[in-house]
């Protein structure tokens, strides 16, 4: 039997990939506390696509966000996620602003990380491992795990050889954005990873998108994981991580030890079904075994992306085309592990092959940049016709031609006209627009307006144990019919 720690999803992955990642700090300010008690190893948080949503969609600076949650959270580490070599383009940000956002994170609280670079340029994940060491915080060295031919058990031991060779890693985090692993690759594919990895612990996270994930995690602690991502229930499942409460109920059963106070689970998840439904969101999702999904491995954070996509262009009925081009994109490309930013830029390039109708006339600068190896080198040879359409044009000629800059900090600084990094880091991530919308927006707000009275308490109860159609509710202040 083991002892098995849990690290938090709900107001990271969870909010992701249910709520589009707009989760404001009122939304999760009230639930903070409780969750600070709970007994989690780490809180998972934020990361610069939480950021830029919440500027451009919410109105609302993240770094006040951020400082509010962490200071409601004092007890527990606050983690946040890193990209290699972008805060949240698609294409490759300067080294001198990744050091400075990864240093600003630190500051505002943060004291663990979770790097990843779909395409391991290793390089530049130890370069920001030493920068976190600055300030003394954690390090796990993700190993984003995707189904392909190339992406072997002895492709994945290397990485892990690599990572842990790194004294600022700290543990190893193996990453399946699609849910897609099962018992027959694990009990390889984790032995491999074991034996190069130098003692140091494994995490694992996995996404429900086809219902396994939660098996996937107990045949995991047979072959040497020991930290659980997870979500507080409303927050669990469909694209999201396995909820907390199942998995503490599971190793349980299976004779484990944890550190989990059962108590405060269901205040947390009580709080977040309020705020999801109030807000319009998804929660308490579920997910239903398909083979497609294990072909195309969209994660469950792009799914939304692609039906807005589809339905701008009036054409939400070619979702399945769509999820059978992405398969055939991602093949020709050289099979790139989809997650950020390569499930874009295939998802992308795939609705834009179904709505235009020939494939391959509009191609993204980022997939230039891709084919011509500014992100790194693709894991396998990209199909020579495709490779061909993409670097045939001009524009894509100039784009391959012209690698990434890395201005120093003090020309950065300069060019986005101020010395306050907060304020570099946001400039960097959207235009100054948005973030002018944002200051108008005034102040965060530490609450979130719920419907809430003892009346309509009372008609929730009535409408519990009643067996009638519809329940009508009369009072001096308020009057109305809920029907079933």
């Amino acid at each position: 039997m083991a002892h098995i720690e849990f690290l938090d999803e709900t107001l990271r992955d969870g909010q992701q990939s249910l709520w589009g990642m707009r989760m404001q700090a009122g939304m999760a300010l009230p639930a903070a506390p409780t969750l600070d008690k709970t007994g989690f190893r780490v809180i998972d948080l934020t990361g610069s696509h939480p950021f830029e949503v919440l500027i451009r969609h919410c109105r609302e600076n993240p770094w006040h966000g951020m400082d509010l949650l962490i200071e409601a959270m004092p007890n527990t580490t606050i983690r946040a996620g890193m990209r290699s070599n972008a805060s949240v383009t698609f294409g490759v940000t300067p080294d001198a602003l990744m050091d400075t956002w990864m240093r600003q994170l630190n500051r505002h609280g943060a004291r663990s990380f979770w790097i990843y670079d779909v395409l391991f340029n290793i390089d530049k994940m130890h370069r920001l491992a030493k920068v976190a060491k600055e300030f003394g915080s954690e390090v796990a060295g993700a190993i984003m795990f995707t189904l392909s031919p190339v992406h072997t058990d002895e492709y994945y031991a290397d990485k892990a050889d690599k990572l842990s060779a790194m004294p600022e890693v700290d543990t190893l985090l193996l990453y399946d954005t699609a849910g897609v692993l099962e018992k027959e690759r694990l009990s390889t594919l984790l032995p491999a990873i074991t034996r190069n990895a130098r003692g140091k612990p494994i995490e694992f996270h996995s996404n429900n998108l086809l219902g396994m994930s939660a098996k996937a995690y107990l045949d995991a602690l047979e072959y040497g994981v020991s930290i659980l991502h997870t979500a507080s229930r409303p927050m669990a499942n469909g694209p999201s991580v396995p909820s907390t409460e199942i998995m503490v109920n599971n190793i349980e059963l299976l004779g484990h030890t944890h550190n989990i106070d059962k108590s405060c689970l269901p205040p947390v998840a009580e709080h977040f079904e309020r705020v999801g439904k109030a807000a319009g969101f998804l929660v308490n999702q579920y997910s239903e075994y398909n083979v497609l999904s294990v072909e195309h491995q969209i994660p469950g954070g792009m799914m939304g992306t692609l039906k807005a996509q589809l339905a701008q262009h009036g054409m939400s009925d070619k979702i399945d085309d769509v999820l059978k081009e992405t398969a055939l994109v991602r093949k020709e490309l050289g099979y790139p592990g989809m997650a950020t930013p390569f499930s874009q830029l295939v998802g992308i390039l795939s609705v834009l092959n179904i709505v235009t109708g020939e494939r391959y006339s509009i191609i993204p600068d980022e997939v230039v940049q891709y084919a011509a190896g500014h992100h790194g080198e693709p894991v396998a040879p990209i199909d020579p016709n495709v490779l061909d359409k993409i670097l045939s044009s001009q524009r894509a000629k100039e784009i391959a031609e012209t690698p990434p800059e890395h201005p120093s900090i003090e020309e950065l600084r300069k060019r986005y006209g101020t010395q306050d990094d907060d304020e570099l880091i946001l400039r960097a991530l959207v235009p100054e627009a948005d973030l002018q919308r944002m200051r108008d927006a005034g102040p965060i707000k530490k609450d979130f307006p719920m419907l809430s009275s003892s009346e309509l308490s009372e008609v929730d109860r009535l409408m519990r144990v009643t067996n009638m159609p519809f329940v009508e509710y009369s009072s001096q202040s308020l009057s109305l019919r809920l029907e079933k």
